[in-house]
């Protein structure tokens, strides 16, 4: 395989990218994978960012306008640019909250994913928070106990408590710079009462989950990319702290300068209020992509610092998109998160392991015997195929009675770290399919996992008996969207319910107008 030269001279094959579609801002990390004594380290190449502002382009009936769409494709046309010749497994793109409530996002995503060449994940909130922590970690200094990142985004805000590298307290919520300044600062005026009320209706978002957060307790505070550290350079540029504290500006993390504190949040507040509209403000530093959303991210900040009870928060420019890389890593060295989500499941569903073992068997077995289309990723079908059956019982925790339903709904809707919304969807459909009948999948038209759910319910079917002993040996085969099942008659006759089951199947997928035989030889 040819291999791509990049700017540095080094080799695409070296390199690692993020994408981090956001509400506010597009961003991109290029890497270079270091390896070094202690562990895997990101060397940054290069960066892209864009100020795309998509969370403002949402209409009142949550639809992301033509300017904000185009805006967006546009960017990330020239993302797709810089990444051009990367393997597809070095390289990953996340969108965020504009794109999990946008009634057009699929088809706004399926646009992005060929202007940018690789597929895009919409990922749930609790996932975002996740893979926030994880990048913060990774590039703040360490501390004894536990440490409490924030990162105010467009249209949401994450709050993580977590220790080391291992988030443990996880929340998302519906407050972010752009979404607030749209709502209580409109038409770009400024006033105290329209101020009090956006710091009131954060404060009401961050009190559900305060009291968890404060019994927990944290060491450390940091505050992760855009807004954070928009706020803390209009500190320090501006001096709002009022003085010089070498003993906090020495706690600045990664080199990076800028601190904000209770009394500088205060300060800008109050300068912020001289002014009657957006346009008039005048701050040292205030960047025009800034300018019409800062004052939403400013009032929620002061909302967390009050809620929390926090005097000083350090800052990162490390979040999403370098917890995307970390995590990206992660799976290409066995340790992906959803695999230990997965188990998590399987212990908190009591899943019998011994039959959710025996259905990924063959299930597995069942692919492996399948061509493999050029388009198809076999080792995560295979991944997911496991997840599947693993998990295709959870729904008998809560009812026996249709609990493929139970097992599905579960997937498609618990917070699953590690998962992106597009996997949780593709999990579930393939829960609710695993018995029963087909119509709901059939009348499906994005449901494309038909040669994976065939695997699945023959295996489910054979392991009825849930037995290791006297299955038979089993040939599948498949021509243009037709199924064969080959297995010895002798068996099938001393068989007759595993018979009865396989044929019933068999009319089943007849009945979607999919053609499934079962020969008996």
């Amino acid at each position: 395989m040819t291999l791509i030269k990049d700017f540095s001279g080094m080799q695409s094959s070296d390199l690692v990218a993020a994408v981090d579609l956001g509400s506010n801002s597009f961003r991109m990390l290029v890497a270079q994978v270091v390896k070094t004594p202690s562990g895997t380290q990101l060397r940054p190449i290069d960066t892209l960012r864009e100020s795309v502002r998509l969370a403002a382009g949402l209409t009142d009936n949550k639809l992301l306008g033509n300017d904000a769409y185009q805006r967006g494709i546009s960017a990330i046309h020239r993302f797709g640019e810089r990444i051009r010749g990367f393997d597809p497994s070095k390289v990953r793109a996340v969108a965020t909250n504009t794109l999990r409530v946008a009634k057009n996002a699929p088809h706004f995503v399926r646009d992005a994913e060929e202007a940018l060449g690789f597929p895009i994940e919409v990922i749930a909130g609790v996932e975002e928070a996740r893979l926030i922590y994880i990048g913060a970690a990774h590039e703040v200094s360490a501390v004894q106990g536990n440490r409490l990142v924030v990162d105010i985004g467009g249209g949401s805000t994450e709050l993580i408590i977590g220790k080391g590298y291992e988030p443990r307290l996880m929340e998302s919520l519906y407050i972010g710079c752009v979404s607030h300044s749209l709502r209580f600062f409109p038409k770009g005026t400024i006033d105290a009462h329209a101020f009090k009320e956006a710091e009131l209706a954060a404060r009401r978002e961050i009190q559900v989950i305060s009291g968890a957060y404060l019994k927990s307790g944290w060491k450390q505070v940091i505050g992760s990319s855009g807004t954070a550290r928009a706020l803390a350079d209009l500190i320090a540029e501006n001096n709002f702290n009022g003085h010089v504290d070498e003993g906090l500006t020495m706690g600045r993390v990664n080199g990076a300068s800028g601190l904000i504190t209770r009394d500088g949040l205060r300060a800008m507040k109050k300068h912020l209020l001289k002014y009657e509209h957006i346009s008039q403000v005048e701050l040292l530093g205030l960047k025009d992509d800034r300018r019409a959303v800062w004052p939403g991210g400013l009032a929620i900040m002061i909302a967390v610092f009050d809620e929390l009870g926090i005097e000083s928060m350090e800052v990162t420019d490390a979040a999403l998109r370098v917890g995307v890389l970390y995590d990206l890593l992660g799976r290409s060295q066995h340790d992906d998160m959803r695999f230990v989500t997965v188990e998590q499941f399987m212990q908190r569903y009591a899943v019998d392991r011994d039959q959710a073992k025996r259905v990924g068997h063959h299930a597995a077995e069942f692919l492996a015997q399948l061509p493999k289309p050029d388009s198809e990723s076999r080792s995560d079908n295979i991944a997911l195929l496991q997840w599947a059956a693993n998990l295709h019982e959870i729904g008998l925790s809560i009812s026996h009675n249709g609990y493929h339903k139970h097992s599905a709904y579960i997937a498609g809707n618990a917070d699953m770290p590690g998962f992106s919304k597009n996997d949780q969807a593709r999990l579930a459909a393939l829960l609710i399919g695993h018995t029963g009948k087909l119509g709901k999948l059939a009348n499906n038209p994005s449901f494309k996992d038909w040669r994976m759910l065939f695997c699945l319910r023959l295996a489910q079917a054979l392991c009825r008996g849930r037995s290791d002993s006297d299955l038979p040996k089993v040939k599948v085969s498949e021509h243009d969207g037709s199924y064969l099942v080959s297995l010895s008659k002798d068996w099938a006759r001393e068989h007759p319910l595993t018979e009865f089951s396989l044929l019933k199947e068999a009319a089943e997928w007849d009945r979607i107008g999919r053609p499934y035989k079962v020969s008996l030889k």
